[in-house]
């Protein structure tokens, strides 16, 4: 057993409670961060929450919005409604009790690009940075990887850098430059010759960032080019606990048009998470933009969302990081309450966002409303119910400035960059 399979071994069983196994620095890395972990999973296209969190029956006389009410009943768990459909029920059942469900948000759009803009940042027009990324720059900027993102929207508006990862091979090339991954050849220079050369990079960088006359943008981007150089080293623990090949939760073909490797997304950024080099991440899965075939596609990829979402709640429970994570669930949109004539539904501005976390005070709980036609309720302040004479209309920007109150980090040095102004404060959180 190679080195590199025996401390991912070693990481593994210290999850499970094997700690004196090994020292603080390979199991926790560098970072001195002891707070949340925060993920977002973006479901692009637009889920059709009508078949998940907030479900609708058919009502006589209306075009029909859901073929699964024709024979079955909405279902509860604890506090929660949820959709017959698909393998919902393995996600409810087993993790209500962790579950904020927000019904109704309007993204006031049935355009992708402003209601993936408006969903991921709170805004329906360019300059905010993620939630993500705003969490990382405010509780650990100094981390080599502080911020992955596997797709979707990650905008950082230059508070902070962010990786974006499309495959494993990538990180493995990344973390080890010198060695050939397919171990043909084995390193391509001698270790002594590569370590002159990264020197002597690092060395140039630091001029070149050093250098007078820069515009503002350029030497910031500089600095951050030779302050990754420099960190690189700090990354040799992400690198002891990447698992073998073999052990790599592997893509999934779900259909001849939709593949996904959301269970590798999510051991992947858990692991940076364990290893101390990261604390935010963009998990995303595509495909939900189903003008045809809906019921068909949707069963796919919620089945596989929904597989995905309970192998990350087992896998950061076996890592010891469940009781750190808080993971927001949402999409660009929703989809229309009724079927096209292609048996697929269309955009719809109306959506909903789940935040899950483990013995929080706030789970097990439904806020906001939407009639049985899937509009939007104004709903109260504090209660979330309707509300049609004081309520007010949700929005992607109340759950954002609630988001960033709840996880601490409003109005700091990043955050009152991009404020919220004049809106109003919803008491998701309790």
């Amino acid at each position: 057993m190679n080195r590199r399979k025996f401390l991912y071994r070693m990481i593994q069983a210290a999850g499970a409670g094997g700690l004196s196994l090994l020292s603080p620095a390979t199991v926790h890395g560098q970072s001195g961060f002891n707070g949340k972990f925060l993920f977002s999973l973006q479901l692009d296209g637009g889920l059709d929450v009508t078949s998940y969190c907030d479900p609708k029956m058919n009502v006589s006389g209306e075009r029909e919005i859901n073929t699964w009410a024709r024979s079955q009943e909405i279902q509860t768990a604890g506090n929660i409604a949820y959709a017959p459909f698909a393998n919902n029920s393995t996600l409810f059942d087993n993790h209500y009790q962790d579950m904020l469900v927000i019904n109704g948000v309007d993204a006031q759009t049935n355009a992708h690009s402003v209601g993936i803009l408006h969903n991921w940042s709170g805004r329906s027009s360019d300059g905010f940075p993620s939630l993500t990324a705003l969490y990382a720059a405010s509780n650990g900027p100094q981390l080599p990887m502080s911020y992955l993102n596997f797709g979707g929207f990650g905008a950082t508006s230059n508070i902070i850098r962010s990786s974006r990862i499309s495959n494993v091979q990538q990180i493995k090339n990344l973390l080890f430059p010198n060695q050939d991954q397919f171990e043909s050849i084995g390193r391509y220079h001698r270790q002594s010759d590569f370590d002159r050369v990264q020197a002597l990079q690092l060395q140039k960088a630091r001029e070149r960032a050093a250098e007078s006359g820069l515009l503002a943008g350029d030497k910031l981007n500089r600095e951050i080019f030779a302050e990754a150089i420099e960190q690189a080293d700090g990354l040799s623990v992400f690198a002891d606990v990447i698992p073998p090949d073999e052990e790599l939760q592997p893509e999934q073909q779900l259909s001849s048009s939709f593949y996904s490797t959301l269970h590798q997304q999510m051991q992947i950024s858990l692991l940076a998470m364990k290893a101390g080099v990261s604390i935010a991440a963009d998990l995303f899965l595509g495909g939900f933009d189903t003008h045809s075939s809906h019921d068909d596609d949707h069963t796919l990829l919620v089945n596989n969302t929904n597989d995905a979402i309970n192998y990350f709640w087992s896998y950061a429970e076996q890592l010891g990081l469940a009781d750190r994570v808080v993971l927001v669930i949402g999409s660009d949109f929703g989809r229309t309450p009724h079927y096209n004539s292609g048996a697929g539904k269309d955009h719809w501005p109306i959506g909903s966002y789940i935040v899950m976390e483990r013995n929080a005070s706030y789970t097990n709980r439904v806020f906001g409303e939407t009639d049985e036609g899937h509009n939007t309720y104004r709903v109260n302040l504090q209660t979330g119910q309707q509300d049609s004479v004081n309520g007010i209309a949700l929005h992607p920007k109340h759950v954002h400035l609630a988001l960033r109150k709840y996880l601490g980090i409003h109005n700091n040095q990043f955050t009152s960059q991009f404020p919220f102004n004049n809106t109003e404060d919803f008491n998701f959180f309790g």
